[in-house]
């Protein structure tokens, strides 16, 4: 190992893995920059040698996104808020800074994101980088709400991006998937730190789908999990509130966020897994498990939630306007099949944004996740379901499993060409390429 100032250079010798287990790589070495000046050499060195270079957040992708089997850098020394300009409201911030870090910090200064995935366990690189979502009526994605770009390109030189300054990098490189450059820096847009009021309810699965458009305008923040083998839901609303701050009880929270959705959840998963006939009853058992409840907290405390429940997860987005008919036919496939499915299904929506491979671009979007626990089958499940989502131009998301290749993709994103380009321009000799990034862009 041989180290700089600050940061490290190692030759790698062990294997790489991500959160959920699902994907593995072996690179020759790994660098750990405390610095973009050492970003950049690193860069500039692997090129030298011939190796491509991959960043790596907190492994949080279902995909190979970030896997290579070059140089893979590690960015837990880019990490911190860099500067935060009331006037402009925005906050800039190192890429490797983990979006639970930024959430408690902003907080802490009396600001806040408009909206949230609902985990935060991943860096802001990686987040942004693959278009993590939550829900929302008006407000988009984590990515949709930047304002500024930094990033060492192919050559280890530093660009910055907004809607002044390369703006057609701008529109590319909110949501890259690593493609065009390791992002070092994100200014994100702010606003004055505010409360919601969460509104937590079971509902049949047939009423959610016939009164959605309903559920959907009335709401912020609309979403619902369904419960495969059941015709039972929870949804959630999360709408702005003028208070007063009235938190989640701490025994009760614990119980119902920890001792049921991760313990007892995690036992019922061991059962399914062992004992698949027992999955259609653990699913109404747990669909009935969870009660009704009101909670109104700042936003990050609202929108996320621990996952502690290992498991991998298929994501696309369809046009809003055929999320019920995507729903139906999705219940229709597994009541008529032997799959046993014991995760609940994520449904979310965003209005369509500007960006050139975001799965909001240019259409309102909603968007359905099935999940399998870990360790147990999923190839089956998923397949059927992709098969659903691609009959309705479904984009899958960039950091979960899906097998769609660039001749699809080009099909279902107006503007994929016009990224592709960037990418010619940007990396021409493929310094960031992997298996991944060449099946889903081309060569």
């Amino acid at each position: 190992m041989s180290s700089t100032a600050s940061g490290t250079t190692s030759t790698s010798s062990g294997t790489w893995r991500n959160w959920a287990g699902n994907v593995t790589a072996r690179p020759v070495r790994e660098v750990t920059p405390a610095s973009v000046d050492e970003l950049s050499a690193a860069v500039r060195q692997a090129a030298e040698d011939g190796l491509r270079v991959k960043a790596v957040g907190t492994g949080h992708s279902f995909t190979a996104a970030a896997a290579t089997d070059g140089v893979l850098i590690r960015p837990q020394l880019l990490t911190g808020i860099r500067r935060i300009d009331r006037e402009a409201m925005t906050v800039t911030v190192e890429a490797g800074t983990p979006l639970k870090r930024l959430n408690t910090a902003l907080a802490r200064e009396g600001l806040s994101l408009t909206n949230m995935g609902d985990i935060m366990e991943q860096t802001v690189s990686g987040a942004t980088s693959t278009g993590t979502h939550g829900t929302g009526r008006e407000s988009a994605s984590i990515a949709a709400q930047i304002r500024g770009l930094e990033l060492v390109t192919a050559d280890g030189s530093v660009l910055t991006c907004s809607e002044n300054e390369n703006p057609e990098i701008f529109a590319a490189a909110r949501i890259g998937v690593g493609a065009l450059g390791i992002v070092t820096a994100i200014t994100f847009a702010v606003e004055p730190l505010f409360l919601l009021t969460a509104r937590e309810e079971p509902m049949a699965f047939d009423r959610v789908l016939a009164e959605f458009d309903e559920l959907w305008a009335e709401n912020e923040h609309f979403e619902f999990y369904w419960f495969p083998h059941t015709g039972n839901t929870n949804t959630k609303r999360n709408n702005r509130s003028a208070g007063p701050e009235k938190p989640v009880p701490p025994l009760s929270g614990w119980f119902e966020d920890e001792f049921l959705s991760n313990g007892v959840f995690q036992v019922a998963n061991w059962v399914g897994r062992a004992v698949p006939a027992t999955v259609p009853t653990i699913a109404r058992i747990s669909s009935r498990a969870l009660s009704a409840r009101t909670y109104t907290d700042i936003p990050y405390k609202v929108f996320t939630s621990p996952r502690r429940v290992r498991f991998v997860e298929m994501e696309y987005a369809v046009p809003r306007a055929a999320l019920v008919d995507t729903l139906r036919e999705l219940k229709a496939m597994v009541d008529r099949s032997p799959l046993r499915v014991s995760f609940p299904v994520e449904v979310r929506t965003a209005p369509a944004d500007d960006i050139t491979l975001s799965t909001a671009s240019g259409r309102d979007s909603a968007y359905v996740a099935v999940h399998m626990f870990k360790g147990t089958p999923y190839r089956a499940y998923f397949t059927a379901a992709e098969r659903i989502f691609t009959a309705h131009e479904g984009r899958p998301h960039w950091g979960k499993v899906h097998t769609r290749d660039a001749d699809y993709l080009s099909g279902v994103y107006p503007r994929f060409d016009e990224f592709t380009a960037l990418r010619d321009r940007l990396d021409p000799d493929r310094r960031f390429q992997n298996d991944y990034l060449r099946r889903v862009l081309g060569p």
